[in-house]
């Protein structure tokens, strides 16, 4: 997209920000470079709509590539996963890995020549009813710059996993070893032959596991709340491929019924592992709370053969121990936060009803979360992955049409 940069007005907010740039953007501005910003930008170009993509970090998918572990791959075939407008590659496997993904998302923006605006963080996003326009203000690089771009149209594209959840552990200062979250995580090679404590059991904390045992350390996984554990295939076939298919026939307690019945035949009785299943079944549970069932990827296996330990929900950190609330306590020698991310978007989202202030996500659920007031947008809060955000992307772009089709392209000018 071309557009014309102007200083437009002179306005300080702090001593340490002596100018703020005024910009305005002709078509639609959104926040975040990942795959959902970028399948919105796209279908928004399919249209020959321009956009401006603001993102704070120096890179498209920087969740992908900055926060992700070495052996991660798509949970889910690649045909569930694809942008809009684009598939995979032929060649790449049923589940890219993480490289392929992300050369995937590179190739994407250069197809559809999206350059997205780095090191921009928004501090405020908040809609000017006088002038009808959306007022973002960001700062750059390391503050001493101040920008504000003006639109009709904000698309909120930061998704759910924004950032990290940090819980509060009664003793952790008191640790004395590596404590990290899973976004610092890249491999088990630096634990070799250590004790690990891992705390969560979603994807993450059970695949981080399984890799910690791969470069010969010894894990432990606390799994404090009940979890639904499903395999991957069942009969050489994705369970999310089955589920969905099913889906359009039967009620989702039947296919959960059906769910859990495999998967007792492909994994056994995950209770007696420590693993105990929710009353509510996988997809039910998924869509009424929102947790995601994990799908199993050879973790079972080292917790079955004692390769990896379980304890229940942690009671207290000690020095280079912990104690668990059944009593027991065992040593360790880091402690490896699989926790999950949260959305962001209260903190500068400002004055808008849409977004729940409690967890920022939409108050409406999927499939009716993507639309707000005065121009206001959301992709990729369905909790249905990349699936989701695609399905999201394409309407987006359809309803912003609708209203360029009536409301002429702003063009820069002074406000």
């Amino acid at each position: 997209m071309e557009f014309v940069t102007e200083t437009l007005g002179k306005r300080v907010h702090d001593p340490y920000v002596e100018e703020t740039r005024f910009l305005m953007i002709p078509g639609p501005i959104i926040v975040g470079s990942g795959p959902s910003g970028l399948a919105t930008a796209a279908c928004l170009k399919s249209r020959d709509i321009p956009s401006l993509i603001l993102e704070r970090s120096t890179c498209i998918a920087s969740l992908w590539q900055l926060k992700t572990y070495d052996r991660l791959r798509l949970h889910l075939p690649k045909h569930f996963c694809e942008l809009p407008l684009m598939p995979f590659p032929s060649s790449y496997p049923t589940y890219p890995t993480k490289q392929q993904f992300v050369q995937y998302l590179e190739s994407y923006a250069e197809h559809f020549d999206l350059k997205p605006v780095f090191n921009q963080t928004v501090e405020e996003a908040k809609f000017d009813r006088q002038r009808g326009l959306w007022r973002v203000r960001t700062t750059v690089g390391k503050k001493d710059e101040t920008m504000e771009y003006l639109s009709r149209w904000l698309v909120v594209a930061t998704g759910e996993n924004a950032e990290e959840v940090m819980p509060e552990i009664d003793g952790i200062a008191d640790f004395g070893g590596p404590i990290l979250h899973t976004s610092s995580y890249k491999s088990g090679e630096m634990f070799s032959e250590k004790k690990v404590l891992v705390v969560g059991c979603g994807n993450s904390g059970m695949e981080v596991c399984l890799d910690l045992y791969n470069f010969n350390a010894h894990p432990s996984l606390v799994v404090r709340d009940s979890v639904h554990v499903l395999p991957q295939e069942m009969l050489g076939i994705s369970t999310f491929g089955i589920s969905t298919s099913l889906l359009k026939w039967f009620p989702v307690q039947v296919v959960d019924r059906f769910l859990l019945r495999m998967s007792r035949l492909v994994l056994g009785d995950t209770d007696r592992l420590g693993l105990v299943r929710p009353k509510l079944g996988p997809l039910e549970r998924k869509i009424k709370c929102g947790k995601t069932p994990v799908l199993d990827v050879g973790t079972l296996a080292k917790i079955r053969s004692g390769h990896i330990k379980v304890y229940p929900e942690l009671k207290r950190v000690m020095h280079h121990s912990a104690e668990f609330v059944d009593g027991r306590v065992d040593n360790f020698d880091a402690i490896i936060l699989a926790t999950g991310y949260k959305s962001n978007v209260p903190m500068w989202l400002k004055g808008m009803n849409m977004f729940c202030e409690k967890d920022g996500f939409p108050y409406k659920p999927f499939p009716n979360g993507w639309k707000g007031e005065s121009g206001l947008y959301a992709v990729g809060f369905t909790k249905l992955g990349l699936l989701g955000a695609a399905i999201d992307a394409k309407k987006i772009a359809e309803d912003i049409e609708v209203q360029r089709n009536f409301l002429p392209l702003a063009r820069p000018q002074h406000c």
